[in-house]
């Protein structure tokens, strides 16, 4: 660049118009650094949120792993549980496998109604059993003398029906008016 009036008065004038842009460019510039600062502001409230729902969400995450825990421990305890009873009833269920089978095979619907009808008649027998029955065996211990004492008088009555003049004949007319 040449040193010149006319170059240093172009130098002059760019440098004035420069200088007087500036202004003008600082406050585009104040601007555009003011919508950062509410984009900036905007982005932290944003990320607030998010912050606060990810929490949240990290507890709810932590009480439905320790229902899962505890449901892992239930199920463990069960599954042993379970094991235990498989190896204590295997042998049993083995064995009788093949008694179940028949029954099953051999049993009828009527059958089946049969039994349901006499499980749902069970209270009524058990009421008369109890009331009616049970009362009745107990006297049995009683029956055998009174039985005999009949068998005596019963035994008495036919000797006195023998000892009785004619008897002989009576029976043996009543014996042929059966037969005829």
């Amino acid at each position: 660049m040449e040193l010149t009036p006319r170059g240093l008065f172009g130098l002059a004038r760019t440098t004035v118009e420069t200088a007087v842009s500036v202004p003008g460019r600082v406050l585009d510039l104040l601007g555009a650094a003011e919508a950062v600062v509410r984009r900036a502001d905007e982005l932290v409230s944003r990320t607030e949120r998010v912050l606060d729902e990810t929490e949240a969400l990290v507890g709810r995450a932590k009480a439905v792993t320790a229902a899962a825990e505890g449901v892992t421990t239930d199920v463990g305890r069960a599954a042993h549980t379970s094991r235990e009873l498989l190896d204590s009833y295997a042998p049993i269920v083995r064995k009788a496998q093949p008694l179940a089978a028949r029954f099953v095979d051999d049993l009828s619907p009527h059958e089946v109604d049969a039994a349901v009808q006499l499980v749902d008649q069970l209270p009524v027998l058990t009421k008369h059993l109890i009331e009616d029955v049970l009362p009745i065996l107990a006297t049995l211990d009683r029956v055998g003398p009174d039985i005999h004492q009949l068998l005596e008088v019963t035994n008495d009555v036919r000797q006195a029906i023998l000892g009785i003049p004619g008897f002989a004949f009576m029976r043996r007319r009543g014996e042929t008016k059966e037969d005829d």
